[in-house]
């Protein structure tokens, strides 16, 4: 039995996500590691009951503890509000916790031998790095009820306020104010640096200036300060900047064969990352690390609660749900923990676990949205899938039976 010598905080979450979490933890983690975990249900219903203090005291434990993993959860919506009679509309846990800490996201797809990517030019993975702070997420926002004017006021804490005009309404309206810190996105400037050094991986950077001259300019600035700050090491690394316009990244993206970071704001971030996820096969393999400025790391699976699998769960029918990206997620933390540790038996096995994943899937043993891909058959044969719990099964089966 491999021994984790700290602590990771493990995050449960919410519908098919929670199922699969729990089958994760007992048939790929228990049997092999003894790794103390302190716990925290992010489950929407814990979320209401404790007025969501309990994702502030999840991401106050990754900073005390360094490594935390989390389950996929749900971010209600107005209407579901009303519908599982919530106190209030509670804001994304991943936001929360991304706020408390600071931090930068990088997605980066799995990749499988036979999983055929849509994508034809892509040969090398495409690594989103997302900036994780402000923006439309922390976001204030106003419906505006009639005829009126709106404005911006800054208040400094010495001088004169300043105003800006946003618009004058002639009628009913809404409006949005964001926000970001010059600390944040020197810090997501740096992490990419720091991540494209360590992969030897070029960056690019993507925003809009010529619209948001202010906004947006600050973001391409700060990363032209620090880009030439470090251009030695990247140019001793062999690799380069580029900064562009987003709309001309993405018509570049699609023609490019990847083996880049792409460094992205929030919003563009996630929605750019699904993009990829997609291109590459599938949202189930895809990879989502959280790093702070302080050093600390929380690992997660880079989609949603799948829903409708879990309504079909709930209802006794089998379900396929790919558990890859849930599977890295525990093996992202385990290495992780390893590294900070020096217990490297720790990360290899985390190295075991994602080998015999892939194992797996490279023989045929996988679900049904892999099965489409591999099959092009948007119903495959029965016989070329299989269900959720089948398949952590059989990746279980595989780590215990492996020789290395």
């Amino acid at each position: 039995m491999i021994r984790a010598r700290n602590p990771l905080v493990e995050m449960d979450g919410d519908q098919m996500t929670r199922i699969i979490w729990r089958q994760v933890k007992e048939q790929l983690i228990h049997p092999f590691v003894d790794v103390p975990l302190e716990y925290y249900d992010l489950g929407l219903e814990h979320r209401d009951a404790t007025d969501d203090r309990v994702t502030h005291e999840a991401a106050r434990a990754i900073r005390k503890h360094g490594v935390g993993v989390k389950c996929a959860t749900i971010t209600p919506s107005i209407a579901q509000v009303a519908e599982l009679k919530l106190k209030k509309a509670w804001p994304s846990p991943n936001g929360t916790i991304r706020s408390e800490l600071d931090g930068t996201v990088f997605r980066k797809p799995i990749l499988a031998a036979n999983v055929p990517v849509a994508v034809r030019s892509w040969r090398k993975p495409i690594v989103i790095g997302r900036h994780a702070y402000g923006d439309i997420y922390k976001a204030t926002e106003m419906s505006v009820p009639g005829a009126g004017r709106m404005e911006l006021l800054f208040t400094p804490a010495s001088g004169a306020p300043e105003r800006r005009l946003v618009h004058e309404f002639k009628g009913p309206g809404v409006v949005m104010g964001m926000h970001n810190t010059e600390k944040s996105i020197r810090s997501f400037a740096q992490a990419c640096i720091r991540y494209a050094l360590d992969e030897r991986i070029d960056i690019w950077f993507s925003a809009k200036d010529t619209i948001s001259k202010t906004y947006h300019t600050f973001f391409k600035g700060v990363f032209a300060e620090e880009t030439e700050r470090r251009k030695g090491e990247m140019a001793a690394a062999g690799i380069s900047y580029r900064y562009l316009l987003i709309d001309d990244a993405v018509a570049q993206i699609m023609k490019h064969e990847g083996g880049i970071l792409w460094a992205l704001m929030n919003y563009d971030g996630d929605v750019q990352s699904d993009m990829v996820a997609a291109g590459f096969g599938s949202l189930g393999m895809m990879t989502s690390e959280l790093v702070s400025p302080e050093g600390c790391y929380e690992f997660e699976a880079a989609h949603g609660t799948v829903a409708r699998h879990y309504k079909d769960h709930l209802a006794g029918k089998a379900t396929s749900t790919n558990s890859v990206a849930t599977i890295f997620a525990w093996t992202g933390a385990l290495r992780k923990r390893g590294q900070l540790d020096k217990t490297p038996e720790l990360s290899a096995f985390a190295g075991k676990v994602e080998r015999s994943v892939l194992g797996c899937i490279e023989e045929g043993v996988m679900t049904k949205d892999l099965a489409r891909l591999v099959h092009n058959a948007n119903e495959p044969a029965r016989n070329t899938w299989v269900t959720t719990e089948e398949f952590i099964a059989a990746v279980a089966k595989r780590i215990a039976s492996s020789g290395e």
